[in-house]
């Protein structure tokens, strides 16, 4: 594997041989692809037989896909105040070789993202340390203690590319319905974690499986009950809402009958989600415990119907790095979190492999749609638009080596799992900031 950062303008590039896929045409098209000054140029079939530009770079990507970057719309990352958990540049790094192009990053930092300082800070620490792109997201509340607004109109100036309390739910629905309004003002997105406190205090999904395990369980009621309460607030409002990760049918109930009145929402799945159910946990396998818990497997199933028929519309990472010592404690006690920038295609593409989803339809959910929800220039490859592309062969199997992940954190539930699809190159306006080699 190898990887590079930043330097000079990078040589024009001609992928050649690929299968493109670009969700935001709805296309996918066996030909060529070709970037010059940090653009993609164009894309066509034939491409490439019509002449290579003098003193471009060849890449042959003969069984491979190429798409636009993945755009990780929920990524928990240390800096600034746990820089011992993660930062930005080896996040990043992580983020590169998972074919993720663009990270949304959550505002749960010591001091937390309340001011259009932190904004700042963030936004030149990426620039100068991190090789993919990295939006921060700011706090709803003031020390994301739930209580006092930060100033929207402000931190979205700063750079801000959505309002969230990261893992954090609001109790006051006047709070909620504070934010929403002032954010309809700003067009800003709001982006909540719908999981009630007062239910919450448990170790995993309640049901049959905790109950043999000894362990307390969260009941899927703390979710819809803050969803159905959020969408209320959301039909007076007219906000963009944006419910940050759905684990159960019933939630799915709600959101299909909120989008079907016509309003301005949009959900993320996470890949956690998607991938694993409570049985997975075991023998109180911690690096299984996330936050909302794994729910049972006809959960699991109605989301991935969800994914595949539109309404679920974002598949999220939910990256969370945890230092060793958080994890090996008893699973009650033990952190939430598992890490997912660098596994997020390849899990993923599982659901490729399994008939569950087609991969145009993968891809919008993972790059498309994200950056169409975020407001990003990101997500596509038409003419034009900055080429952060991932190349990857869907069909190269793998066994994961937690020792070999680029974050600093290793709780991975896909800790020696079997892997179908690689990334091999990933790209950053036109420059390689990871290759397989």
């Amino acid at each position: 594997m190898r990887e590079t950062g930043r330097g000079p303008e990078p040589h024009p590039l001609m992928l050649v041989n690929a299968r493109i896929i670009d969700p935001s045409r709805g296309s996918d098209f066996h030909g060529d692809l070709y970037v010059a000054g940090g653009v993609i140029k164009d894309a066509a079939f034939g491409l490439a037989a019509a002449g290579i530009p003098e003193g471009a770079e060849v890449v042959d990507c003969r069984g491979a896909v190429v798409a636009p970057g993945l755009v990780d719309m929920r990524a928990f990352i240390g800096e600034p105040g746990a820089e011992h958990r993660e930062t930005l540049a080896s996040a990043s790094h992580a983020a590169a070789a998972g074919g993720v192009t663009t990270i949304a990053c959550q505002p749960e930092t010591d001091p937390p993202v309340d001011d259009p300082a932190i904004v700042d800070f963030i936004l030149r620490r990426a620039r100068d340390t991190a090789v993919v792109r990295v939006h921060p997201m700011a706090a709803i509340t003031k020390g994301l203690r739930g209580e006092e607004m930060t100033e929207i109109g402000l931190l979205q100036a700063a750079g801000a590319v959505a309002f969230t309390d990261g893992a954090r739910s609001l109790k006051s629905a006047q709070v909620l319905r504070r934010a929403l309004t002032y954010a309809r003002d700003f067009d800003a997105l709001i982006v909540h974690h719908t999981e009630d406190a007062s239910m919450s205090g448990g170790a995993m999904n309640e049901g049959a499986y905790a109950s043999r395990l000894g362990l307390s369980g969260i009941p899927k009621a703390a979710e819809t009950i803050v969803l159905e309460r959020d969408l209320r607030l959301v039909a007076g409002t007219r906000a963009r809402y944006h419910a940050a990760s759905l684990t159960c049918e019933d939630s799915l109930d709600v959101l299909r009958r909120a989008k079907e009145a016509g309003l301005p929402i949009t959900a993320s799945a996470s890949i956690n989600h998607l991938s694993f159910n409570e049985l997975d946990i075991g023998e109180y396998r911690t690096f299984f415990k996330v936050a909302p818990p794994l729910r049972a497997e006809d959960d699991r199933q109605a989301l991935i119907r969800a994914l595949a028929s539109g309404l679920v519309d974002v598949i999220v990472s939910d990256h969370n790095p945890q230092d060793v010592e958080m994890k090996r404690l008893p699973f009650a006690e033990a952190e939430a979190g598992a890490i997912g920038l660098e596994t997020l295609l390849p899990a993923a593409l599982r659901l490729v492999h399994s008939d569950a989803i087609d991969l145009v339809n993968l891809l919008r959910a993972l790059s498309t749609r994200p950056a169409e929800i975020l407001g990003l220039k990101a997500g596509t490859l038409r003419p034009g638009a900055p080429a952060d592309i991932v190349v990857f062969d869907p069909g190269t199997p793998w066994l994961l080596d937690p020792a070999h992940l680029k974050s600093r954190s290793r709780n991975t539930p896909f800790d020696a799992a079997r892997m179908t699809g690689q990334v091999q190159r990933t790209i950053v306006a036109g420059r390689t900031v990871y290759e397989y080699v």
